[in-house]
């Protein structure tokens, strides 16, 4: 599209462009200058996303940019570029070109510029059957070409195609990448690790508090939580938090959370809250190893206490 402004003209090659994060673009325009004017009356040139207090702001001189751009003009000024490297999702905006003349306060910019849209690299996970899932690498972007899936498990290079078969419930990690692209890889995903869980209030509480149990699981995608008292098929609450209200004995036992996402699921260890009447109540996961523990203990002390006397 054709910019005119008293017969200057800023024509962009492309006003749209779509490219892989991590990779770099070319953004070029041409000047035309209007009749009795000349390339030389050019005195300076810019690319830019913002203004500040009414002026442009250099991409040069941009902070988030000025180690990663360059822009130069050649063939007597006719053709201006833009390169910007190792691109940002942050870098996504408009771009614009504009020229300074030897004339004070004389100034052209080319509006609308070029609409720059930077995509990072997703795994698409489905689910085949009970055992497989295929993975897919996917980018918004309609990159020109045919780019050739690299995947990886564990950061280590496995495989070469546009899909990947995995099975459920793994937890290693899979990422890909487009060969021959400058792009990243994308982000891994990966099945839940086991989860753990904290207890809220951690101080001993009297029967007919509150208690909250809290679950959480490193995966990605997101993992959803599933709560579960132990030697019970139907789940006792969903969601990160589970918070029992009033408790009583009759709550008192072992509960667990499962953890789950689109690559697979696991279960917390057991967490046993007990209920000590109206005294109050604790948890713990290992009460039954301290109480062992306890009672060994007090055995060896009454056996040394009668073996001293009998001697």
């Amino acid at each position: 599209m054709i910019q005119s402004q008293d017969g200057w003209r800023v024509n962009y090659d492309e006003t749209d462009i779509c490219k892989a994060k991590g990779s770099e673009v070319y953004i070029t325009c041409d000047i035309t200058h209007p009749p009795g004017r000349d390339p030389s009356d050019i005195k300076d040139r810019c690319w830019f996303t913002k203004e500040k207090d009414g002026e442009t702001v250099d991409l040069r001189t941009d902070s988030e940019y000025s180690s990663r751009v360059k822009h130069t003009c050649f063939g007597d000024w006719k053709t201006c570029y833009l390169i910007i490297k190792d691109l940002r999702e942050s870098d996504s905006a408009e771009y614009k070109f504009t020229l300074m003349t030897n004339k004070p306060g004389e100034k052209y910019t080319g509006s609308p510029g070029v609409t720059l849209s930077v995509k990072g690299l997703q795994v698409q996970v489905g689910r085949l059957n009970s055992t497989w899932l295929e993975l897919k690498c996917h980018s918004s972007c309609v990159l020109p070409g045919r780019h050739l899936n690299v995947w990886y498990k564990n950061e280590e290079s496995i495989k070469r195609g546009s899909s990947l078969l995995v099975s459920y419930g793994s937890t290693d990690r899979y990422s890909c990448y487009l060969r021959g692209t400058t792009g990243q890889r994308s982000p891994a995903v990966y099945g839940p690790q086991r989860p753990s869980v904290s207890v809220s209030p951690s101080a001993e509480m009297l029967e007919g508090d509150s208690v909250t149990l809290t679950c959480s699981a490193d995966a990605n995608p997101a993992a959803n939580y599933t709560w579960y008292k132990e030697h019970e098929d139907s789940p006792r609450a969903s969601g990160q938090n589970f918070t029992i209200t009033d408790f009583t004995a009759e709550h008192s036992g072992n509960y667990y959370c499962e953890a789950q996402n689109e690559m697979g699921c696991s279960n917390s260890t057991l967490i046993l809250i007990n209920s000590s009447g109206k005294g109050g109540c604790t948890w713990s996961t290992t009460t039954t190893v301290f109480a062992s523990i306890s009672a060994v203990f007090l055995l060896i002390i009454i056996l040394a206490v009668l073996y001293i006397r009998s001697h």
